[in-house]
């Protein structure tokens, strides 16, 4: 019995999280073909037919085949989304970080729109209602100002977390596909010849009949039933994916109900179609009057949880990008108790504003719908292309060649047909990929880059002064500096080599003495959880070169780990106790700590020209614009100091300077010849 309970709310679970974004898709699917066939007076029950049958096959092979049953076996320790999934396949092929950058920042960006078109086709289904003698909503201004305030509210609220309202959202999301299947049903069973379309027949003869009107394009509005698709495969870590299984029959089934009900309605009434607005969305028509409003309701509510679901899908997408290296370091707050919940400032505030200049400037569903889904289809490409390079291997060379052809040729059709969408405002949503794509280009090569270029004498084994470093500690006539001085550096776990400017901080910038030296380097793994240390004291007692690794899913706060690794090397007589006279706390056996975190400015004094120069300045600007390193590694109440250095890539040499006169020198002694 506690099994099938558990089951139960892990699938109840999965309903809220998983299916937001594919699940609110009826709102706006069918409203835009009949776009497509110039309104409604260019319906025909053949073209009705065959829009379901392409909706219903592309939801087949899509969703069905391509991601529930292939891409969710590509699990990275049960999580899954382009990132994880690049982290399973990055050693195999240098050249696997394009479509992993190219993925990430087109299914980012795509975001942008997702919660303005979803709340809006919503909202758009109080137009014209009347309660008693007075409409709620009479312009479209008005549904513009509730949907952004609706937006609004639920960006403000994503600080304090939403495992609040986060568990109503499996109940809800479960009522709105019992919804969608029921009125469905409802519709469906007025029209039963409408199953026609479950033959791909009707779907292939649509692309090539006179009735289309746009011919293969009409596959760009196809292609929105499941947009959802690469949101379901992101959010495998948060449910797992034996849910994702056993949830999935039950979602497509009200979803396929729900297009062959609006399919039914509209064929039962060709010709004889009354509107209640200026735009016409069957999904609200064939709702009988009784239970309109309810309809609007619930569409609204699902709409708020798919918006959620992306928002907080956004937030996990950073993350793992940050953990990579593929962006820049940002602040990553923990708004509850949960492990799952995250919530990144700088990437909720950048999707609001985006999110609400997308709302003001396309202002209806319609025209968002005929912008939408052109970057998300360049994201489903790049996984197709990860996918194919994680197959390798592990199934048979044939299965895996059609799997990558099938697949690449579907979605550069979607693709090529989602390229109509430009001059409709796809052009909003490709300028925010590029620039997404730009930043992290620029993180991602400026870091290999300034590697690449880094002088070899700027690197110094951190063995050939380790008696230096004893020495200056056990010197008398230097004060103490501190108890433990940590330097947050980067250190080669075999040969020691360390960047010739953090043993310059600690020897030369006024020696500083400690009783530990510590050099931590922190190493992202490609396991999201991974989280052990290791301890090398070079044979000494006083000097420790600690290697964290951290799955790229993990908190990179350096404080709360190396107080536990200090317990440790104190406890097994490692390192010696450093016990306090003035404390709170009686008994204490640890220390003082300072954090050494350096700072690299670009030196005038490089040979580093054209676009590499460009590269690594525009690395460095991101870089002095983004997340402090503070706040990064947890720092906010620890003793830092942040010392800044020259980055020196290919010095330039600079010629000697002639002597040509010194004047009045005072006691000089000069050497003589004998």
């Amino acid at each position: 019995m506690k099994v099938k309970r558990k089951i139960f709310w892990g699938a109840l679970i999965t309903l809220g999280i998983v299916y937001g974004d594919i699940g609110t898709s009826p709102l706006y699917v069918m409203k835009a073909l009949i776009m497509d066939a110039g309104g409604l007076n260019g319906l025909t029950e053949d073209y009705i037919i065959g829009c379901l049958s392409l909706v219903f096959w592309t939801l087949m092979l899509m969703t069905t085949i391509k991601y529930v049953l292939i891409a969710l076996r590509a699990d990275n320790h049960g999580e899954g989304g382009i990132f994880a999934l690049y982290a399973l396949v990055r050693n195999k092929k240098k050249w696997l970080i394009l479509p992993a950058l190219l993925g990430g920042a087109a299914l980012l960006a795509d975001g942008t729109l997702t919660p303005a078109v979803t709340v809006t086709s919503a909202i758009e289904g109080l137009k014209g209602i009347s309660i008693g003698s007075q409409p709620w909503i009479n312009t479209q201004l008005e549904v513009n100002l509730v949907t952004f305030v609706i937006l609004l509210v639920l960006f403000l609220i994503q600080r304090f977390g939403t495992s609040f309202i986060g568990k109503a959202f499996g109940p809800l999301m479960l009522l709105w596909f019992s919804f969608l299947a029921i009125f469905g049903i409802v519709n469906l069973i007025h029209e039963p010849l409408v199953l026609r379309a479950l033959s791909p027949h009707y779907g292939l003869m649509l692309l090539f009949s006179p009735a289309n009107k746009v011919g293969i394009f009409i596959l760009g509005s196809v292609f929105l039933a499941t947009t959802g698709a690469e949101a379901l495969y992101s959010d495998m870590g948060h449910v797992g994916k034996r849910s994702i299984y056993l949830t999935w029959p039950f979602v497509c089934g009200a979803l396929v109900l729900n297009y062959f009900g609006q399919g039914a309605y509209l064929i039962k009434n060709l010709g004889n179609f009354k509107t209640t607005g200026d735009i016409f969305n069957p999904f609200y028509e064939m709702l009988p009057s009784s239970v309109y409003l309810f309809g609007v309701l619930i569409s609204t509510i699902a709409a708020i949880i798919a918006s959620q679901a992306l928002i907080t899908g956004s937030f996990t997408l950073v993350e793992e990008a940050v953990g990579l290296k593929l962006l820049p370091k940002m602040k990553v707050e923990h708004p509850s108790l949960s492990r799952g919940q995250i919530y990144i400032r700088t990437i909720n505030w950048s999707l609001c504003i985006c999110t609400l200049l997308v709302l003001a400037y396309f202002r209806t569903s319609e025209r968002m719908e005929a912008a939408y889904g052109l970057a998300i289809t360049i994201t489903m490409l790049m996984t197709t292309i990860l996918l194919s390079q994680y197959l390798k291997g592990k199934v048979n060379v044939v299965f895996n060649g059609i799997f990558l052809a099938v697949f690449l040729s579907v979605e550069l059709i979607f693709l090529i047909s989602s390229l109509t969408k430009f001059t409709h405002g796809g052009y909003v949503t490709l300028l925010i990929t590029l620039l997404i794509l730009l930043i992290m280009v620029i993180w991602y090569f400026g870091n290999k880059l300034r590697d690449y270029l880094s002088d070899e004498e700027e690197w110094v084994s951190l063995s050939d002064y380790k008696d230096v470093l004893q020495e200056l500690s056990n010197d008398d006539r230097i004060p103490l500096y501190i108890s433990n001085l940590v330097m947050l550096t980067k250190v080669d776990k075999r040969t020691y080599k360390v960047k010739r400017e953090t043993l310059y901080s600690i020897l030369d910038k006024s020696p500083k003495k400690a009783k530990v030296y510590w050099f931590v380097t922190v190493n992202t793994t490609n396991d999201p959880y991974t989280n052990y240390y290791t301890v090398d004291m070079m044979g000494t007692r006083n000097i420790v070169n600690l290697q964290l690794y951290l799955g790229f899913k993990m908190d990179h706060r350096v404080n709360l780990y190396l107080r536990q690794v200090v317990e440790d090397l104190i406890e097994n007589d490692i390192i010696d106790e450093q016990p306090q006279k003035y404390t709170t706390m009686p008994g204490r056996k640890i220390g003082d700590f300072r954090f050494i975190i350096i700072q690299e400015l670009l030196s005038p004094n490089t040979r580093v020209r054209g676009w590499q120069h460009l590269l690594i300045s525009a690395r460095i600007f991101i870089q002095n614009h983004s997340t402090n390193p503070i706040q990064w590694f947890g720092l906010e109440f620890s003793e830092v100091k942040v010392e800044k250095v020259p980055l020196l890539l290919k010095k330039r040499r600079i010629p000697a300077m002639e002597q040509r006169m010194i004047l009045n020198p005072k006691d000089v002694k000069r050497s003589t010849k004998e």
